[in-house]
C-alpha cells in the first residue's frame, strides 16, 4: 500500500512548531579556509532540557528541508512519538548555506565560499555548546541529514552517544553526484542565473523548478509512481507550461501536472544558489569513521530507494564494524522509495524506539 502522505508530504501542517531562535557566530572560519563575517545558524526546539543537560536528540534535516523538523517530519517528533518530546530536548539547526535564517548565498552572490558537511556539523557544535549541553543521545537525520549524523560522531566521538542515519550514505556514487550535477546544471543553464549574481527578486527560478522536478522524479519508487498515477489523466489544475499551439492541444499526464507543482512550489520557499552550495557539500563528503569513539550507530534503509539504495547502508555498516564500533543495519520493505523516511511510523519507528531504549 502506498502512503497518500508520500504525495502531500510538504503540504501536512507544522506540529509542535516552535519559534525560530538565532545564534551569532561572528567570523565563522570553514574547512577550505574560507570565512563567513557575522554568521549566524537559526535553530527550533522541542520540549525540556533536564537538569544534567544531557536529555538531547539533534535532528539534521535534508536538502531541502529546515530547522522546522516538528513539520516536516511530524510522525516523528513530538509527545509519545519515537523522537518524544516528553522525554527529550529536541534541536535542530537550519544548515550554514542554508536559505532559512542561517547564513546562506543570499547576499553573497558568486562570492560565497564552499561549505561542507563538515562546516555544517561545526557551526551546529558551537549552538550546542552555546545551550549548556554536555551530552547527546541521539543524532538523527535522513538523506544529507544522515550524513550530518555520521560526522557529528566523527567531531564529537565522546559526547555523540547514538547515530541513526536513515535513507543515507557516508558517500555519494557516481550516480548520485550525476543527479545533482543534472539538477545544478538546469540551475546555471537559466538566462536568469546570471553566474550567481541574480537579483533577489528575480531569481532563475525556471531552473530551480527543473531542479526539484528532477529530486522528485529520484525521491519516489517506480511502484509509487504508477500506484498514485500511472497513465492518468489531468482535467483540471493544469500547471503544465504550454509553449506552443499544438502543444496545448496535447493531453496532460497526471504525473506531469505532479512535478510541475512541486517545482513551483520548491520556487517558492527556497533558493537557487543555496541548491548549489548544498549539493556541491554533500556530493565532496566522505565519512571515515573514528575508531577509538564511544558512539553506537543505527543505519535504516527501504528496498524501493533507488536514490540511496539498501547497499550503501551495507557497505557503511561493513565500515563501521571494522573500525570498532557498534552498528546495527535494518532494511526494510517499502514500496515508497527513498522519501519513506519521512513517513514511514511503523517498522523505522520500531526500531528507533528499540535503539534509545537499549
Amino acid at each position: 500500500m502506498i502512503d497518500p502522505g508520500l504525495f502531500s508530504e510538504e503540504d501536512r501542517p507544522s506540529t509542535g512548531s516552535s519559534v525560530r531562535q538565532i545564534f551569532e557566530h561572528g567570523l565563522l572560519t570553514l574547512k577550505r579556509g574560507g570565512q563567513i563575517p557575522n554568521a549566524v545558524t537559526t535553530f527550533q526546539t522541542w520540549g525540556n532540557l533536564n537538569e544534567t543537560k544531557d536529555n538531547v536528540i539533534w535532528v539534521c534535516h535534508a536538502i531541502s528541508g529546515d530547522s522546522n523538523a516538528a513539520g516536516w517530519w511530524p510522525r516523528f517528533i513530538g509527545a509519545g512519538k519515537p523522537l518524544d518530546t516528553d522525554q527529550y530536548f529536541v534541536v535542530c539547526c537550519n544548515v550554514i548555506g542554508g536559505c532559512q535564517g542561517s547564513t546562506g548565498p543570499d547576499g553573497f552572490g558568486a562570492t560565497f565560499p564552499f561549505i561542507t558537511v563538515e562546516d555544517m556539523v561545526h557551526a551546529q557544535r558551537q549552538v550546542m555548546d552555546s545551550l549548556g549541553i554536555r551530552d547527546i543521545q541521539l543524532v538523527c537525520g535522513g538523506s544529507m541529514g544522515g550524513m550530518q549524523a555520521l560526522e557529528w560522531s566523527r567531531q564529537e566521538p565522546l559526547r555523540v552517544k547514538r547515530v541513526w542515519a536513515t535513507a543515507s550514505a557516508g558517500t555519494h556514487s557516481a550516480m548520485q553526484i550525476g543527479f545533482n550535477e543534472v539538477a545544478r546544471q538546469c540551475i546555471m543553464r537559466d538566462p536568469k542565473w546570471l553566474g550567481g549574481n541574480y537579483a533577489p527578486d528575480d531569481p532563475p527560478a525556471e531552473g530551480l523548478a527543473l531542479a526539484r522536478m528532477l529530486g522528485h522524479l529520484t525521491y519516489l519508487s517506480p511502484e509509487a509512481f504508477e500506484a498514485k498515477f500511472g497513465r492518468e489523466l489531468q482535467t483540471e489544475g493544469v500547471v503544465v507550461p504550454r509553449q506552443d499551439a499544438e502543444f496545448a492541444q496535447r493531453e496532460v499526464f497526471q504525473v506531469e501536472n505532479y512535478l510541475a507543482h512541486q517545482g513551483q512550489k520548491f520556487v517558492a520557499r527556497f533558493d537557487a544558489n543555496t541548491f548549489i552550495v548544498v549539493s556541491n557539500a554533500i556530493d565532496g563528503y566522505k565519512f571515515e569513521p573514528v575508531s577509538d569513539g564511544s558512539t553506537r550507530f543505527l543505519l535504516t534503509s527501504f528496498s524501493t530507494d533507488w536514490l540511496y539504495p539498501p547497499v550503501q547502508s551495507e557497505l557503511l555498516a561493513a565500515e563501521l564494524t571494522a573500525a570498532g564500533c557498534e552498528c546495527r543495519h535494518v532494511n526494510i520493505d517499502s514500496k515508497m522509495g527513498h522519501d519513506a523516511f519521512l513517513l514511514d511510523d511503523q517498522e523505522q519507528a520500531r526500531v528507533v524506539r528499540e535503539f534509545l531504549a537499549d
